[in-house]
């Protein structure tokens, strides 16, 4: 994958047409079809791996004679790239020359992904012989596979190119095959490019599963950027892979924000690019940053991200200001987090809580949690830019917290728990899910302090205690829902499945807030996933409870890669560090996890403001910089 590109197969490497297989450009397949025989006969497929986010490699043998023994005399090897390109390289080694005839079968239907995705993308379109390959027609566009050096044969009707290479003993040759939409050139992936956002950060230490999830992860993200068409210079995260390559606007900003770590570049670019998109006018949506709705499990009606990401800007903007993006920036993107708090006071009116847009709709948990965080990180934020408004968001967030405390606070025999939501009669909604995890979220302020949250302290303890019970930590990761809830999924989307983002967001907030044996916990439950998943961590996956000898099941319909989990990782690393910079200040405070769970960890190549910053954490749980901006400060 490297967005607009993107190339599926299973682990034999052939490209049958079948399921989801084809190399993609812009959610259009533009080949389908692409099977190599040798001498008659398909390679025996013995190793497929990634060799990066956009790569893979895939290694067949085949043997040329039933009398030479049981050992191959060839191996054919392709190596793909998401940019269209594949070569196929055939290595000899037989003791004689071996004459190897090769044919590429070739197709497409030059379907819509959702269409594929839907199981009706029609029959294979015919060819017609082009240059050195074969091209495909329809009204949807156009196609071509250019091959070097040319085939010998071009078969269009049979889709089919033919060549005879003679190998000497111990020789090789190779074939360049190179998928393009007509007119189009190779895929200019932002993230391969001198000018890409993230830091090329490193992770080093006892366990080996951090070096290889960051490293991951940062190719994912780097898989996953794209440009705003309009404005070249601002870049973004796709949603994931193979299913929402676009913009989604509350997920770019959540792993925006989760990768500050890595830079501030991506966080600018994403917030400006969603400026362009905010509502104008006067009416009650004026000032939201668009988004589509959202299945929010059995228990609720779907909700809207707009809604999410409206409040999630000028957070990801104070945040940013923190970790060192320039204050001219900062105050290009400030009329536009302005609006988004305007917005907010808005639609609150006179009342504590931010209900649903939509008509009597319920005033949701990790909503409150959102709009929270959002007042208090947009007054600070405007404090420091000398802009009126601060004093009045700290007054209605001081109402929340008073009335959330008793509102969304059901007491049972087991201690109690945070409702999931608040119908519009009052009634609360009682089922325990990760909507909870957004409470412990509570955002960076200045000189390393985090801001207050909805939960008073023996709640926060509390709903430490549930999302640390095995109810809720399957062994791989955080649920989705309780096991015991009513409506319990292993598979559902908010019904079940450990969802990776929010169980980073709580490995998080627990640790932020002390409870670093839940934390630990889940931690370590997710790199073991991770380390199933070959360190490329899912969208999500079923919340099974993990048993001896048992793995991670895949979710059918998640992304992976995701900008979210692939963000996740770094989010899970940095969190062990406790990295809290407050740039304008000068300073940095470290409060690492004390508990050391993976032991030693030394974090390379992070930026905090503008410049490379790198920590060790020691296995007694002690942190010290190791490289740092001139100037920067170590907190208190």
């Amino acid at each position: 994958m490297a967005l607009p590109g993107l190339a599926i197969s299973t682990e034999q490497g052939q490209l049958t047409g079948q399921g989801l297989e084809g190399f993609y450009r812009a959610g259009r397949r533009v080949l389908s079809r692409c099977q190599v025989r040798v001498a008659g006969r398909e390679p025996l497929g013995v190793q497929a791996r990634m060799t990066a986010a956009d790569s893979a490699r895939f290694v067949g043998t085949l043997r040329t004679s039933t009398h030479a023994g049981p050992d191959p005399d060839v191996v054919v090897e392709r190596v793909r790239h998401a940019d269209g390109t594949e070569r196929i390289t055939l290595h000899s080694a037989a003791l004689r020359p071996l004459r190897l005839p090769v044919e590429v079968a070739l197709g497409t239907d030059l379907a819509d992904l959702g269409v594929i995705a839907s199981g009706t993308p029609g029959p294979e379109l015919t060819a017609s012989v082009h240059d050195s390959g074969l091209r495909w027609s329809s009204p949807l566009g156009n196609s071509s596979v250019t091959a070097d050096p040319p085939p010998a044969d071009a078969l269009a009707s049979a889709g089919l190119l033919r060549w005879e290479f003679v190998l000497p003993p111990g020789g090789s040759t190779s074939v360049e095959l190179r998928v393009r939409p007509d007119g189009a050139g190779p895929v200019r992936a932002v993230g391969r490019a001198a000018t890409s956002p993230l830091a090329p950060a490193r992770a080093a230490g006892d366990d080996p599963r951090a070096q290889e999830l960051l490293r991951t992860s940062i190719e994912d993200l780097q898989g996953l950027l794209l440009r705003d068409p309009a404005h070249p210079t601002d870049t973004h995260l796709g949603a994931g892979a193979p299913w929402r390559c676009g913009l989604a606007p509350a997920e770019a900003l959540v792993a925006a924000r989760m990768t500050l770590p890595l830079g501030t570049r991506l966080a600018a670019g994403t917030l400006r690019t969603l400026a362009r998109t905010q509502l104008p006018g006067a009416g009650r949506q004026s000032g939201m940053i668009p988004g589509p709705r959202r299945d929010a499990g059995p228990h609720l009606p779907p909700s809207c991200t707009g809604t999410e990401a409206t409040l999630l800007f000028p957070v990801l903007l104070a945040e940013a200001r923190r970790w060192g993006l320039p204050d001219a920036e900062t105050e290009e993107l400030l009329p536009a987090a302005e609006r988004c708090l305007t917005w907010l006071r808005t639609a609150v009116e006179d009342t504590p809580y931010l209900g649903d847009p939509q008509p009597a709709g319920p005033a949701r948990c990790e909503t409150q949690a959102h709009a929270h965080r959002a007042a208090l990180l947009g007054a600070d934020l405007l404090d420091a830019c000398g802009r009126p408004g601060g004093a009045g968001l700290r007054q209605w967030a001081q109402e929340a917290r008073t009335a959330f405390r008793e509102d969304f606070w059901i007491d049972d025999l087991g201690g109690g728990r945070p409702a999931a939501a608040r119908a519009p009669d009052g009634r609360p909604v009682p089922h325990l899910g990760t909507a909870a995890v957004h409470l412990l979220d509570t955002g960076l302020l200045g000189g390393g302090e985090r801001a207050p949250g909805l939960l008073d302290k023996v709640q926060t303890e509390q709903l430490a205690r549930l999302l640390g019970g095995p109810a809720m930590d399957s062994g791989w990761g955080l649920r989705g829902m309780g096991a015991k809830e009513a409506g319990y999924n292993p598979f559902g989307h908010r019904g079940g499945a450990v969802r990776t983002q929010e169980t980073a967001i709580a490995v998080a907030g627990l640790a932020a807030a002390g409870y670093e044996k839940e934390a630990a916990s889940l931690l370590r439950g997710t790199l073991a996933a991770g380390e199933a998943f070959g360190h490329r961590l899912p969208e999500m996956y079923a919340g099974e409870q993990r048993t001896d000898g048992s793995a991670p099941v895949p979710h059918p319909a998640a992304c992976r890669p995701a900008a979210t989990a692939a963000a996740a990782g770094v989010l899970l690393l940095t969190t062990l560090a406790g990295i809290r910079p407050d740039a304008p200040a000068g300073t940095v405070t470290l409060r690492p996890m004390r508990s050391a769970p993976l032991g030693e960890l030394v974090l390379t190549g992070l930026r905090v403001a503008g410049a490379p910053f790198s920590v060790r954490v020691s296995r007694l749980g002690l942190a010290m910089v190791e490289e740092a901006a001139d100037g920067l400060q170590l907190g208190a």
